[in-house]
């Protein structure tokens, strides 16, 4: 017996997908990204470290960003026209807009992968790589050390236009760009 797949699941062109049809598939499952005109679904369940990591940061950085800044958990970001990654969390150079459904490069100051089992090759190596050829100036990733969270943090080179490390942070992160940003590390994953 041959399995059918639904309807939604088909290209609505020969030339694939592109990021705004992402916006218009009625059925497309939660957290569903755009890389390279391929949709990505997260269909392995994922650890409570996971969440209540980007739970706890995102609460952290909101209390932390000035007037005329939003902080955003898994929404996507327009890179170009086939790709429409969804980062874990972010912190846009806009003001919060209820009926937003993704942000442009140019609005997003930092961007953050919490690296789970299932994402662990696109934080580390494919996610990176766009976001910094799309110009977003600082990616942050978070790794599980033995259930603690490290964040490695990277600014973009506009030269070479690749991340260039600035830290490792355990404990506490104490940085002053994109903004001046502290936070208790172990926190967020107790």
């Amino acid at each position: 017996m041959t399995a059918t797949l639904p309807a939604w699941m088909y290209p609505p062109r020969p030339t694939g997908w592109e990021a705004d049809d992402l916006d218009r598939i009625p059925e497309l499952p939660r957290h569903t990204e755009l890389i390279d005109g391929a949709l990505i679904f997260m269909m392995s369940p994922q650890r409570s470290w996971h969440d209540r990591v980007i739970r706890r940061l995102t609460a952290a950085l909101e209390g932390q960003v000035p007037e005329g800044h939003t902080v955003e958990a898994q929404m996507t970001v327009r890179l170009s026209k086939t790709s429409r990654p969804e980062p874990d969390v972010l912190i846009a150079n806009v003001p919060y807009d209820p009926d937003r459904t993704q942000f442009l490069p140019e609005q997003v100051l930092l961007l953050v992968e919490v690296v789970s089992d299932e994402s662990m090759e696109r934080d580390r190596e494919t996610k990176p790589f766009k976001y910094a050829r799309a110009g977003i100036p600082h990616y942050w990733r978070v790794e599980d050390e033995n259930g603690k969270p490290a964040i490695h943090s990277y600014e973009l080179d506009d030269t070479t236009r690749f991340y260039v490390p600035t830290g490792v942070h355990r404990g506490t992160l104490t940085v002053t760009v994109p903004l001046t940003i502290e936070i208790d590390l172990p926190g967020l994953a107790r």
